[in-house]
């Protein structure tokens, strides 16, 4: 099987799975107006799929695995199209486009910085600082190259139209129980796992507000936190605060505070909030204080890091997974799950 030619590979390929590969069309995605083919995804993805299929996949995850395979070459035929459009049009090569765009700005780390990102992950990291450094600073760089390519594929799924057409990857999550706003019947739900000291989810706040008023009908927002207590210590007391504030029916009001003030987050502060919004100050004081809500808290940061997430804010859109986001990614997944719904607009 392993010798098999990529030609009589990918003819063996769409035999082998007649019922799933017949539901996806001929043409899976569009960058710029034009087709990526089912038959380019299908032979870019032939090595995995034949992995797949030589592992004695596990029914009931043998369809999501395939998906998987599907959208990562999907994905990856899309980025190597936006790339050569935007190397055309700047009239350099792909590689001089990367190198601009990516490599030109990454720079290793400093002994400082690395020292720094030890401490702060040293629960993961099962080696003392010096055998560690040179591999942290690896990981460093990696991150940063990681960063900078994903800011670039962002910016140009902005430019570029991109329409795609396979069945979307989703995970299941719970929203069920947690605070949500929107109908509960709408047709499509956005779950945040969000941190109330995190920069980007504060700078996410006005899309998601912006996002109620252009979908009030149709869109449901559900949170869930996701407290960075590495780098942000104030999240978790934050996190229980709003739900302490839930108790008493005002955890959106609570919610949108914190957003809308991130700079006093520390415990003094949350109470002060607390009274000015003219909640049972006791019942908060003893709910925060007891730390009533941090099995709550860390039930989300499980369930979090079970569907994916490794960092604030992190999106499921109907179960679609976005991280940090920008907030026409946001409204061209929301406008194609309405399209998929068939609701009209």
């Amino acid at each position: 099987m392993k010798a098999t030619s990529t030609a009589a590979m990918l003819a063996i390929l769409l035999v082998s799975w007649p019922a799933a590969s017949q539901s996806e069309p001929d043409v899976l995605a569009m960058v710029d107006g034009v087709d990526v083919t089912r038959t380019e995804v299908f032979e870019r993805a032939a090595g995995a799929l034949d992995e797949l299929a030589s592992a004695s996949p596990r029914p009931d995850t043998y369809d999501r695995d395939r998906l998987e395979i599907l959208w990562n070459a999907l994905d990856a035929i899309v980025d190597e199209r936006m790339i050569a459009l935007e190397a055309a049009s700047l009239n350099v090569s792909t590689d001089e486009l990367l190198y601009i765009e990516i490599e030109s700005n990454v720079y290793p780390p400093s002994d400082a910085e690395v020292d720094a990102f030890y401490r702060a992950n040293q629960d993961q990291i099962p080696l003392p600082l010096e055998e560690a450094r040179p591999q942290v600073r690896e990981f460093m760089i990696d991150q940063s190259r990681r960063n900078f390519r994903n800011s670039m594929i962002r910016r140009y799924e902005e430019k570029y139209a991109v329409r795609t057409f396979l069945d979307p990857l989703r995970t299941e999550v719970a929203t069920a129980g947690y605070p949500s706003r929107g109908p509960a019947d709408a047709p499509v739900t956005i779950l945040e796992f969000g941190d109330f000291q995190c920069p980007f989810c504060g700078s996410l706040h006005p899309t998601l507000e912006r996002v109620r008023q252009i979908y009030p009908d149709t869109v449901r927002i559900v949170f869930r936190n996701f407290p960075l207590r590495n780098i942000h210590p104030q999240a978790q007391k934050a996190a229980e605060a709003a739900l302490c504030a839930g108790d008493q029916g005002r955890f959106w009001d609570y919610h949108d505070s914190l957003f809308e003030n991130q700079s006093m987050l520390d415990v003094d502060a949350l109470k002060a909030r607390a009274r000015d919004m003219d909640l049972n100050a006791a019942a908060f004081d003893t709910c925060l204080d007891l730390g009533a809500k941090a099995a709550a808290v860390q039930r989300d940061v499980d369930d979090g890091r079970a569907a994916g997430a490794t960092g604030t804010p992190t999106l499921f859109i109907n179960g679609r997974f976005m991280s940090g986001p920008s907030p026409r990614a946001i409204q061209n997944v929301i406008e194609d799950e309405l399209d998929r719904a068939g609701v009209e607009r």
